[in-house]
């Protein structure tokens, strides 16, 4: 992980941590594996996992990943336009 990612991760497992203060950190992470849905071991976690559902789990429910948000274009035309660079 790069370094700007790992210091997103702390900020944001920094107050689940403390909700879940008697919790370890293999706990927590284990806890928000199972939140999330994923179902495989802890050592093949994606880090992405980790900091999407953190940066979701306060967000109303149906709200756009941010990630994805950015991208996202309500009118088909527009979408298209921008894919072939037009727009």
């Amino acid at each position: 992980m790069q370094c700007h990612r790992v210091n997103e991760v702390i900020e944001l497992l920094q107050p689940y941590w403390l909700k879940n203060a008697e919790l370890s950190l293999v706990e927590v992470l284990t806890q928000i594996m199972k939140e999330a849905g994923y179902e495989g071991e802890l050592e093949a976690v994606p880090d992405d996992l980790i900091i999407y559902h953190l940066k979701m789990l306060n967000s109303p429910d149906g709200e756009m990943i941010p990630g994805i948000k950015k991208d996202c274009e309500d009118d088909f035309k527009t979408a298209l336009l921008k894919a072939r660079g037009l727009a």
